[in-house]
């Protein structure tokens, strides 16, 4: 493919993401009901790195859902544009361009997910809105923006799903919930529109500290296993008001809350 664009929108990532760091974000974008039902599953792995690791990995999990998804990786650098393209020669599915906030999108295509992991890590909180806005003009009427980040082997990760009219409308808190002291771990990795606002007096800082009671609550029942204590802690929280969203994904250490509960005051 060639590049689409010749002023790509942003800062070039810091390009360190690794071998299966984002299988989380991965597993729950396949999983989407905007993947399941779009006539058009192209997925824009935006920022993705020093190499063509990550988006591999997304199509992979993508097709074992959707059989007919593709995957555009997008990085503003243009030597690991070329390196991409080098690394995935011959598979199917897969291209790269040069590209950033803007999300060049060859002819009139438009992706039914965007996923940005750990690219607005580096940018000031305000600095969130216009990034979003830009990328949710392109997507399709019923697409998805997935912005969030991660810790280094992605077994901690936050994300936000916006919609195309560039309103947030969840933030999802995925753990690996063997071995997990404390959800509050989560906090260290909020997207850039809340970590700087887990501090007394913030929606944020009120759902991560009730997630972390309820799952030390829930130590009774930890001798049945961590995913029946994690199920446990969970249920107590929607009980409690909590607006709990996607509660299929709680076996996998998942907790999705609606935007309004969490959203900066």
């Amino acid at each position: 493919m060639a590049d689409v664009t010749s002023s790509p929108v942003g800062r070039p990532t810091r390009g360190t993401t690794g071998t299966n760091r984002l299988r989380r974000i991965d597993r729950w974008i396949s999983r989407h009901p905007v993947l399941r039902r779009t006539e058009d599953p192209l997925v824009v792995d935006l920022g993705f790195g020093a190499s063509a690791v990550t988006p591999l990995e997304l199509l992979a999990r993508l097709r074992s859902q959707r059989p007919d998804a593709e995957v555009l990786g997008l990085e503003i650098d243009p030597e690991r544009v070329t390196r991409a393209r080098e690394q995935s020669a011959g598979i199917a599915g897969v291209s790269f361009a040069r590209g950033g906030f803007e999300v060049p999108v060859p002819g009139t295509r438009r992706p039914a997910v965007i996923r940005a992991l750990n690219v607005l890590r580096q940018y000031d909180e305000s600095d969130v809105a216009e990034a979003w806005a830009l990328m949710c003009a392109r997507l399709q009427p019923d697409g998805i923006l997935v912005e969030g980040t991660c810790d280094e082997i992605g077994r901690v990760a936050t994300w936000i799903e916006v919609g195309a009219d560039a309103v947030p409308r969840s933030l999802t808190i995925s753990l690996r919930l063997a071995e997990l002291d404390s959800p509050a771990i989560a906090a260290e990795r909020l997207p850039k529109a809340l970590i700087h606002r887990n501090v007394a007096g913030e929606r944020v800082h009120e759902f991560v500290a009730s997630l972390d009671r309820e799952w030390t609550r829930a130590s009774a029942v930890a001798p049945f296993g961590p995913v029946h204590r994690w199920r446990t802690a969970m249920h107590t929280l929607a009980d409690a008001g909590w607006p709990l969203v996607r509660r299929d994904r709680w076996r996998l250490g998942e907790v999705g809350v609606a935007w309004d509960a969490v959203a900066p005051r």
